[in-house]
């Protein structure tokens, strides 16, 4: 390995992107990325925004945009790695089924954590499709946010212990938002019809898959080693474009700068309107500290 070779610590989930580099097919001789093993990726979120524990991390966007407004000094590469179609993930009880979304106005919804990229995309949905706001229900969380400044709007309530799908089942909560752990069995039920269909039109009026993780760098890091900083940008854009060539449904990517920006700019405007930033954000601000960086060849 040449001398001139820079490692930098990295935290990576178990996706295509992530695949691709683990496997070396694609690589840079200048850069040697150590990838933590951290699984769940989500136990990478904190130490990153905290203490910039890695060089380079995966984020989920809404801890990503949080960061970054409270002054953290981490900044994001313009690569997703992590998204997909959401409306299937709010759930409800079969028995007493809630069969018009508008009906949870008032109603108690679980989620793991208010700040959770799903249930943000979950309570974007219901405020396109029916006309909900976050405030019109009541949010039930059993964690914080990665961010240790943020602190829930009053219209949240982290009073939830054990499991979500327990809650649900025993009434505690009226309807839940799960990630990648739906549960099984017939006693669940999706509560936002049409699910495919709503998520495709969404797709097609958009141009992208909902964002939930990009990457993000530290300050520090892009500071000390900005040509490395721009080698793992390059890299991380070739493999988010063969991951995207090797997609068997639609892609995730919304691969690019200037792809990314008004995607990032709904999104933070979305997150403020929720009560999750404390001021508003741009994508101009999110990614300002990479304008000294050469932007990937395409």
């Amino acid at each position: 390995m040449s001398e001139q070779t820079v490692t930098l610590t990295a935290a990576l989930g178990k996706h295509p992107v992530a695949q691709i580099l683990r496997s070396r097919e694609v690589s840079d001789p200048m850069v040697r990325l150590d990838l933590a093993d951290v699984d769940p990726i989500h136990r990478a979120f904190a130490p990153m925004v905290r203490e910039q524990s890695f060089d380079v991390c995966e984020l989920a966007i809404v801890t990503a945009l949080q960061a970054v407004a409270y002054g953290h000094p981490i900044a994001l590469l313009p690569v997703v790695v992590a998204g997909r179609f959401q409306r299937g993930c709010l759930v409800g009880r079969a028995e007493d089924r809630i069969d018009d979304p508008t009906e949870l106005r008032g109603r108690r919804i679980g989620v793991r954590s208010y700040t959770q990229t799903t249930g943000f995309w979950i309570r974007t949905h219901l405020h396109e499709d029916y006309g909900l706001r976050a405030e019109d229900m009541t949010w039930l969380t059993q964690n914080p946010a990665h961010v240790p400044e943020y602190e829930d709007p009053d219209f949240v309530s982290r009073t939830l212990s054990g499991s979500l799908v327990d809650a649900l089942r025993d009434g505690a909560i009226d309807a839940a938002i799960f990630g990648n752990d739906l549960p099984d069995g017939d006693e669940f039920v999706p509560l936002i019809s049409q699910a495919r269909q709503r998520d495709r039109r969404w797709y097609d009026e958009h141009g992208y898959v909902p964002v939930n993780h990009l990457v993000a760098v530290s300050l520090p890091t892009l500071q000390a080693h900005p040509e490395t900083v721009g080698r793992v940008w390059e890299m991380l854009t070739r493999a988010e474009h063969l991951a995207a060539e090797r997609a068997t449904d639609i892609p995730v990517t919304a691969a690019g700068l200037s792809r990314l920006a008004g995607p990032i700019d709904a999104i933070a405007a979305q997150c403020h309107a929720q009560g999750m930033l404390p001021r508003p954000l741009t994508s101009a601000e999110v990614f300002a500290p990479l304008d000294r960086l050469p932007a990937p060849r395409a």
